[in-house]
């Protein structure tokens, strides 16, 4: 079996999260309750549970002031441009813009982070050459 990670963050509205995850980022829904819900994160397990939220600090990274903490995925090119293109399309206001960071260099990747409804980061990258991903 392929290991799956899982991660259980907090929100503090499950609709906006449905209506996000589902509707905005397109995760299937698994199980839920009156208190949680389960999403098919690309294949991945994600756990949005009514919660109070963590607070949010900024790292630099080639320039930018990079939300932590914060999750996502490592897409294929093509797919990262369509994620842009469909949140640009919702409205959604990015924190750090869809850009290439890191130009010229080992592990130079395209990259945008956004917030969710309920304040949690989300960064998703991609890399022309994948293995590039853990270059030095």
């Amino acid at each position: 079996m392929t290991p799956r990670f899982h991660l259980a963050f907090p929100v503090d509205d499950l609709a906006a999260a449905r209506a996000f995850y589902g509707g905005v980022l397109g995760c299937g829904e698994g199980r839920s309750s009156a208190t949680w819900v389960d999403f098919d994160f690309h294949g991945h397990q994600l756990v949005a549970h009514l919660a109070a939220a963590s607070a949010i600090t900024r790292n630099a990274v080639d320039g930018d002031a990079v939300p932590v903490p914060h999750f996502g995925l490592v897409l294929g090119w093509d797919d990262w441009e369509a994620l842009r293109d469909r949140l640009t399309a919702a409205g959604t206001a990015f924190e750090i813009a869809p850009h290439i960071r890191f130009v010229g260099q080992p592990g130079e990747q395209a990259t945008m982070f956004f917030f969710d409804p309920a304040g949690n980061a989300l960064e998703f990258k991609a890399f022309r050459d994948i293995g590039q991903l853990f270059a030095r």
